[in-house]
C-alpha cells in the first residue's frame, strides 16, 4: 500500500549516522540517493522506502521547516529482541527516548520503542503476534 514517506532533516550527516545504526536490527538499509539525501529500505530498488534528506520538497507551503510538523514512523521488526537492540542502538547514536521497550496498553499482541531521531521525529520498531510475547 505505501510507496514511499519521507521528511526533511537539518543535519544530513548526523541524521545519516543515526539511521545507519538503527537500519541493522531493523533488517534494513541506508543507501545514496543523490546530493542532499539518502533512502531507507530493504534494498537499493525495494518500495517502500523513507526519503531522508535537507532539500526543500516542492510541496511544502510557505513556513515549513524540518521538525515543524513531528513525523511518527513504525518499523516491523522480527522479534522483541530486535526492538530491544533498535532501542538501545539508537540511543547509543543520537536518540532520545520517547517510550522504552515494552507491551503497550489496549494494543493486542504488541511490543514496541520508540525514540526520537536528531531532529524530534520519533521513530518506533515493533512487532506484533506470538513473537511480541
Amino acid at each position: 500500500m505505501l510507496d514511499h514517506t519521507g521528511f526533511v532533516v537539518t543535519d544530513l550527516a548526523k541524521a545519516r549516522a543515526f539511521y545507519d545504526a538503527i537500519a541493522r536490527p531493523l533488517g534494513l538499509a541506508t543507501v545514496d540517493n543523490f546530493e542532499g539525501s539518502f533512502l531507507l529500505g530493504k534494498g537499493p530498488t525495494d518500495y517502500p522506502y523513507l526519503w531522508i534528506g535537507t532539500l526543500i520538497p516542492s510541496y511544502w507551503i510557505e513556513g515549513s521547516r524540518p521538525g515543524i510538523n513531528q513525523m511518527h514512523i513504525a518499523f516491523a521488526a522480527k522479534s522483541k529482541e530486535a526492538v530491544d537492540e533498535f532501542y538501545r542502538i539508537a540511543l547509543e547514536s543520537g536518540g532520545r527516548d520517547n517510550g522504552p521497550p515494552g507491551p503497550r496498553e489496549g494494543a493486542g499482541d504488541y511490543y514496541g520503542a520508540f525514540v526520537l531521531d536528531p531532529d524530534g521525529n520519533n521513530i518506533e520498531a515493533c512487532v506484533r503476534g506470538s513473537a511480541s510475547k
